[in-house]
């Protein structure tokens, strides 16, 4: 039975939207009527309270420069396939259905008939061909670190259909392809809007190099670039022009204003409620631009955000939030947590000075440093006794748990530590550091997105246990942008913290950043992950030969559609990462929480907790209200 779509709104006829709650803010422009802006098939949404009605603003938070990437947990994550909202399974989105051989060699995708971007214009096979043949096999717009589209190290040929079917086909198994593309940034087919971009590519605009100069850039490559967001993923989210197929769209990008971004509703969006409601239920979002993370705690608690649970829901943090509930007027929700630690202490092993790297890359030199920390008080100090001392590893209880994984090197032995260290790098200066060949302290600077503050009240406990170990490890703190430069897309470091990965399950296996170096999350080895990821890249680095095994058993691991094979593949890479011991931890993290103002509806009281299912939009942001 077709679905009868409500008249209830004012988006519900040709109208202008204008948004509320957001001064100064106008979004207008004659719409044609609903039923001609939906699909013809439009994706039902079953609210998880009660259906909701439309208006109202969602009051949000970006921390520092860097943190555009969070803009996937609140309104960028709408892929071709998406994951359900207990993280048990994925399923169709924008993709109205799709099916895979036996063998997984071939994936067919079904897009919505009549499905169109912000702007009014279709979506169809089209922007498919576009993204395949102009921007990811154009060797000048150039994508890196798409990995899932290769097979046995061959890519994928794409098949059109029509205007809605086509098929990808791999010259060998690829069970994980599917998997992949709900991840949270992965899915690049819902991204590239032909009919806007190729306006800016040689290939449809012989004069792309004339409109670049004027716009400032070198070249077309550059302006591309730019206006795709192919750079990074912070460019993405850059460009309040590029029309979108997510629930809201920018009309002031963040890096446009220093104070505040903003997005309204998209009139086109593929999304209606059991009562026939076109989604999202708010206007718009408006998200105040903050400092650190101490500013954004102070406007929580005046009640200012409407959900948070990123930056200011640390264990430090909660006392305060659960006294302000109710002059705040919120309440908390579980976080299930899914990260394989609270922290995670990466040496560079693909450092630029040979000493370093030499010594970085010695197994027992990171045993020593990681039984001098005495996990035991950094978790009664940073999580209220919350925790155990463990490894980046899998939660017990999982089929995959591995106990020499989790538990190796957790004690802390700063004399054994010292002795091993002896053996290593045995000179010492007058004040008792180690010391180079050269005659130079043994210094290790580990660079940290100051947002972290966890991380930062960990180290100023974990550093003096560094030390009496004769290691003069510091810590130099920087804005998330310019940690993504220097860390995650850079070389030029000695060590860093991070934390995310997976504990469990599904989520290990697509995200194994500590057991085996895949992608630019391995930051630990960005040369190795390069191997794996982008082999041709002049910045790649041939690993060793245990290495090379490991990234041909995840190559293994993702060819496989059968779950039993998938197990065991994984539990090896497991049982190899012990033995490898490339980096090490804390503690498996305890559940966390986050906070939601109290008129908000359709908030679950308890959801994963994880950048790749990314909190908590897979629950279904766009059903949220206020009443």
């Amino acid at each position: 039975m077709k679905l009868k779509i409500s008249r209830r709104g004012f988006l519900a006829s040709s109208t202008a939207l204008a948004v509320s709650g957001l001064p100064g803010i106008a979004f207008a422009q004659d719409l044609p009527p609903l039923e001609d802006r939906l699909p013809e098939n439009p994706l039902v949404v079953t609210p998880h309270e009660r259906p909701g009605q439309q208006g109202g603003t969602w009051e949000m938070a970006l921390v520092g420069g860097g943190s555009l990437s969070m803009l996937y947990r609140y309104q960028a994550y709408d892929p071709l396939l998406r994951w359900n909202a207990d993280w048990s399974a994925f399923e169709p989105n924008v993709a109205e259905s799709f099916e895979v051989s036996e063998d997984s060699t071939t994936y067919t995708f079904t897009l919505r008939r009549g499905h169109k971007w912000s702007d009014g214009e279709p979506y169809t096979t089209e922007d498919i061909r576009f993204w395949y043949e102009d921007i990811f096999l154009d060797p000048d717009a150039g994508l890196t670190d798409e990995a899932h589209w290769y097979a046995d190290g061959e890519v994928a040929k794409l098949e059109i259909v029509d205007d809605v079917t086509f098929r990808v086909v791999f010259p060998a198994p690829n069970g994980f392809f599917a998997t992949k593309m709900a991840e949270s940034n992965i899915d690049q087919l819902v991204r590239a809007p032909a009919h806007y971009l190729k306006q800016f590519h040689i290939k449809y605009n012989e004069n792309a190099n004339d409109l670049a100069a004027e716009r400032g850039f070198d070249s077309w490559i550059a302006l591309f670039q730019r206006e795709h967001g192919l750079t990074e993923d912070n460019v993405h989210f850059q460009n309040s022009n590029r029309p979108t197929l997510n629930a809201w769209v920018f009309t002031s990008a963040p890096g446009e204003d220093t104070t505040r971004a903003v997005a309204v509703r998209n009139p086109y969006y593929f999304k209606v409620d059991n009562e026939g409601t076109q989604l999202p239920y708010f206007d718009g979002i408006n998200y105040q631009m903050v400092s650190d993370p101490e500013v954004l705690l102070l406007k929580v608690l005046q009640g200012e955000i409407d959900v948070e649970n990123v930056y200011a829901n640390t264990p430090t943090n909660k006392p305060v939030l659960f006294d302000g509930q109710e002059s705040g007027d919120y309440r908390f929700y579980t976080l299930r947590e899914t990260a394989a630690n609270v922290m995670v202490f990466q040496l560079n092993l693909n450092h630029p000075d040979p000493e370093k790297n030499a010594l970085f890359n010695n197994r027992d030199f990171r045993e020593a440093m990681s039984i001098a920390v005495d996990r035991q008080a950094l978790i009664d100090a940073v999580f209220v006794g919350q925790g155990a001392p463990a490894q980046p590893s899998i939660r017990p209880g999982d089929p995959l748990y591995n106990e020499r994984l989790a538990t190796q090197h957790t004690e802390y032995d700063p004399a054994r530590a010292n002795e091993i260290l002896d053996g290593i790098v045995p000179e010492r200066d007058d004040d008792g550091f180690r010391l180079m060949s050269d005659g130079d302290r043994l210094t290790i600077i580990f660079e940290i997105d100051q947002v972290r503050t966890t991380f930062l009240d960990m180290f100023e406990l974990a550093l003096p246990m560094f030390r009496e170990v004769g290691i003069d490890v510091q810590i130099r703190t920087m804005d998330r942008s310019l940690w993504e430069e220097r860390v995650r897309n850079g070389r030029e470091f000695d060590a860093s913290a991070h934390q995310f990965g997976s504990n469990g399950g599904i989520g290990a296996m697509l995200d194994p950043r500590y057991f085996v170096p895949f992608n630019s999350n391995s930051i630990y080895a960005p040369g190795w992950a390069l191997y794996f990821s982008a082999p041709d890249n002049e910045a790649a680095i041939e690993p060793p030969e245990e290495i090379k095994a490991q990234q041909q058993l995840y190559r293994d691991l993702i060819a496989t559609g059968d779950p039993e094979r998938q197990n065991e593949i994984m539990a090896q890479i497991l049982e190899n990462a012990a033995d490898q011991f490339l980096v090490f931890g804390v503690s498996l993290p305890p559940d966390g929480y986050g906070v939601v103002k109290n008129n908000v509806v359709n908030m679950p009281d308890e959801m994963p907790n994880s950048f790749s299912w990314p909190t908590p939009m897979p629950i279904g942001t766009e059903q949220l209200f206020k009443e």
